[in-house]
């Protein structure tokens, strides 16, 4: 008899999700960083028993949180992804054909929004766990294979995921940046159906280093060298010890199969 899925951790409890936040004024701006998230042992267990984002967990389709597609923040976005896509090789995009067949792997949905078109429940760029060279993103394989940054190959959406950037400007026109990780309500409506979220599950919580190291290229990219800079040289001084554990590690790890 087929073993059942485990089911996913609680829903986390709005009252429950506690963070810590630092801030910097920096060249006439305000940085505020969620510590709490920054400073937590998240990792990407993309390939390592990520479940995905579908209705049921599915870690072996390795289909990661590539379901939706990719969202293009903006025409240059999009015109990036254009041309990076013409340069995979027939190897290294394992639904290459599939996307000539349809009219391009580029569309404007119903809504107006540009997005990658989604083929068999997943991203046409998406790599599947069949394809000789390995599940994964078309690009982000193919920058790693060049010696080159996945961050100037792979739409800006996905590369950002599960860190957001937000900003605020106030009344008088002062601007304010906020950097956190990535909640289910940032994907609007759609987000309560995923059966899992990352930054939600212990399961994503075993990297070995905290995410300002370990993502330090891609808080660069968002914030800026300098206060990024700023932002390490601070968190440096507390030393490795938490002082406010991520609330996804409160809430237990996934009910055993009884």
């Amino acid at each position: 008899m087929a073993t059942p899925p485990l089911p996913g951790p609680p829903a986390p409890d709005p009252d429950d999700d506690v963070h810590e936040w630092l801030s910097f004024d920096h060249d006439g701006d305000t940085y505020t960083f969620d510590v709490t998230w920054l400073t937590s042992n998240w990792t990407c267990i993309y390939g390592a028993g990520c479940p995905g984002i579908g209705e049921e967990p599915a870690p072996e389709l390795e289909l990661g949180c590539c379901s939706w597609g990719a969202h293009f923040t903006d025409k240059a976005d999009r015109k990036r992804v254009r041309a990076r896509a013409a340069e995979l090789l027939p190897e290294e995009w394992q639904l290459r054909d599939e996307a000539e067949a349809l009219g391009g792997a580029i569309l404007q949905n119903e809504d107006g929004a540009w997005v990658t078109r989604v083929v068999d429940g997943a991203c046409i760029f998406l790599n599947r766990a069949d394809h000789p060279g390995g599940a994964g993103c078309a690009f982000h394989q193919a920058a790693v294979r060049r010696g080159e940054s996945y961050l100037d190959w792979k739409p800006e959406v996905c590369w950002q995921v599960p860190m957001r950037l937000d900003y605020h400007r106030d009344d008088n026109d002062h601007l304010t940046y906020i950097l956190r990780e990535w909640k289910r309500r940032d994907w609007g409506e759609g987000g309560r159906d995923f059966h899992w979220w990352c930054t939600e599950d212990p399961l994503a919580f075993v990297g070995h280093r905290p995410v300002y190291e370990a993502c330090a290229e891609d808080i660069v990219a968002l914030v800026g060298e300098a206060p990024y800079r700023r932002l390490a040289e601070l968190l440096d001084r507390r030393g490795r010890e938490v002082q406010l554990p991520h609330p996804a590690l409160n809430r237990g790890h996934r009910a055993a199969d009884t």
